[in-house]
């Protein structure tokens, strides 16, 4: 009987042991495809978000670390976007001729024409000075057009990725509940040569889209890349430094 109760029992701590070995090899092997998968989503938020604080800084000419406001911004402002025909020749150059001041005969030249008669569209317009206007003439500028067109922001940034709909995605950190990415400016960063450089940085810690994965796989991977000196996650932008807004990941 006791013999018995023996077998038994070294039999299920044999089972235990084979158990936990495979566990052991299993839950690393586990921890790294959810990561990697989730990894995917999180980077693509990242690189959306960059994008959006991109065109914010060329319209304002710095960033923001209001989500709420980055937002509000792709929805409501139109992208702004100068169409181009022709060039200034060297010749005209020169002579002292400026894209600016060739864009400033042309709407004088138009504004005329227009006062004088209506006009279809602007490529008749533009036909009519190009053919008729003295000064557009004297300076050569048939051919020459600049017009600035206006677009939907969230169309033309993300190509139907995203739509006013959907656009607030992009601030929350996928596999959470909807936890915000960390996002941090520096407005007045100066370069040696005294050159200002507004940065921004936006990232996502293990600790938020790796919460509910293994506890103990997630503290060492956290260990290893802070000894490295490594951000802990996935960021973009820097705000100690430029790095032309690269995401640590590329």
């Amino acid at each position: 009987m006791n013999k018995t109760i023996i077998r038994i029992l070294l039999g299920l701590a044999a089972c235990a042991l084979a158990y936990f070995c495979i566990s052991s090899v299993l839950t690393p092997i586990k921890f790294e495809d959810q990561r990697e998968k989730r990894e995917v989503a999180v980077v693509k938020n990242l690189v959306a978000l960059r994008t959006a604080e991109v065109e914010f800084h060329h319209v304002n000419n710095r960033y923001t670390a209001d989500l709420d406001s980055l937002v509000l911004f792709l929805k409501t402002t139109p992208k702004k976007e100068v169409r181009k025909e022709g060039s200034l020749t060297d010749k005209q150059l020169e002579a002292g001729l400026t894209e600016h001041k060739a864009v400033k005969i042309l709407n004088t030249a138009k504004a005329k024409a227009q006062r004088k008669q209506k006009f279809e569209n602007e490529d008749a317009l533009y036909a009519f000075v190009w053919a008729n206007d003295a000064d557009v003439k004297k300076n050569g500028l048939q051919g020459f057009r600049r017009d600035t067109i206006y677009k939907n922001m969230i169309e033309d940034l993300y190509k139907g990725e995203y739509t006013a709909d959907n656009i607030d995605q992009i601030i929350y950190i996928p596999y959470t509940d909807n936890v915000r990415f960390e996002v941090e400016v520096n407005n007045n960063y100066t370069t040696s040569q005294g050159i200002r450089i507004p940065l921004f940085e936006a990232r996502a810690h293990y600790n938020t889209y790796l919460a509910d994965l293994n506890a103990q796989e997630r503290v060492n991977l956290i260990d290893k890349e802070t000894k490295l000196e490594h951000y802990p996650g996935l960021k973009v932008g820097d705000i100690e430094a430029p790095n032309n807004n690269a995401g640590n990941w590329e």
